[in-house]
């Protein structure tokens, strides 16, 4: 067996590397925001886009950002690397991130909506809202939308939403959408997934009329894979279980790749309202694929965060 392992392992890693970005694009003269960009796969998809064209890194550790962005700086060359303050977990953080961007910056071309939490015990945000939700989905939502007119001015343009695989085992549960009647913190992980899958498929449901077939501007989600990060820091039992079994899980190189994919492939430029994982569309739950389910989120959120958005 340990022969078979050591032949095999070149393999074996190949395999759960999956897919790769191939696109050469460039990105000269374009802007890309990227939530949560300061460790794990947001910080190598940075990384790796740095090297294509200016990248904003917006992240509530404001000290871990500017670590992280200097270090891009230095390794790429790129000194238009910036590093942002967003706590996605406070809306107050979300508008004035927002309205700072939008007066120092006159051109956004890429929105990653890429930072997470996972496996929280519970717990709600600033404006009370149950952290995976209010942080996964709801500061993800508002965010788009304060940011949407800025890219529809420079479409062709893109959104990308960073889902999971999880998003299979999650429900919109409208009766307890903040988990005070009952909470498991994986399921809460899985049902805000599937809320990123939903978002993004009423995102491009309504930008699909006579303004992005002329323009386009796409929204589409992913799965990064089974990635080996500080993502799981709430759970003893599975950092203990990633940290056994590193050698199957994606390095966060592997696992950008195709947030990577999602941002730049040119064969995207007119996919929208799709999902992707391994660089390639994959399969969406059944829950994930419920238009009705997709709308009353979209509504639902738009109440709670006080916003219209028609």
């Amino acid at each position: 067996v340990p022969v078979f392992l050591f032949v095999a392992a070149p393999y074996i890693r190949r395999y759960v590397a999956g897919g790769r970005c191939k696109s050469t694009a460039r990105l000269e003269g374009k802007v890309v925001i990227i939530t949560g960009a300061n460790t794990g796969i947001g910080k190598e998809t940075a990384r790796d886009l740095a090297q294509r064209g200016k990248v904003i890194i917006a992240c509530r550790d404001t000290a871990k950002a500017e670590a992280a962005a200097s270090e891009i700086r230095a390794e790429t060359g790129n000194q238009e690397v910036i590093a942002k303050k967003l706590d996605l977990a406070d809306t107050k953080s979300i508008r004035e991130f927002a309205d700072r961007f939008l007066a120092e910056e006159k051109e956004l071309h890429i929105l990653i909506n890429n930072a997470g939490v996972m496996l929280c015990p519970y717990s709600k945000t600033a404006d009370g809202f149950e952290m995976h939700l209010g942080v996964n989905h709801l500061g993800h939502f508002l965010l788009t939308f304060l940011l949407l007119e800025r890219l529809k001015q420079c479409a062709p343009a893109r959104i990308v939403n960073v889902s999971s695989l999880a998003h299979h085992g999650g429900r919109i549960r409208f009766h307890d959408l903040h988990g005070e009647k009952s909470y498991n913190r994986g399921l809460a992980y899985c049902h805000s997934k599937l809320a990123n899958v939903l978002f993004t498929r009423e995102l491009a449901r309504r930008l699909q009329g006579k303004f992005q077939r002329q323009a386009g501007l796409t929204a589409n989600a992913l799965h990064p894979g089974s990635v080996y990060s500080d993502l799981v820091r709430h759970s003893f039992v599975m950092t203990w279980l990633w940290k056994i079994f590193s050698f199957f899980l994606k390095t966060p190189c592997e696992g950008a790749q195709t947030s990577i994919y999602c941002a730049v492939a040119e064969e995207l430029d007119s996919v929208t309202g799709q999902y992707f994982s391994d660089c390639q569309p994959a399969y969406v739950s059944p829950r994930g694929r419920d238009d009705e389910t997709a709308k009353k989120l979209w509504s639902v959120s738009c109440e709670l965060l006080g916003i219209q958005w028609d």
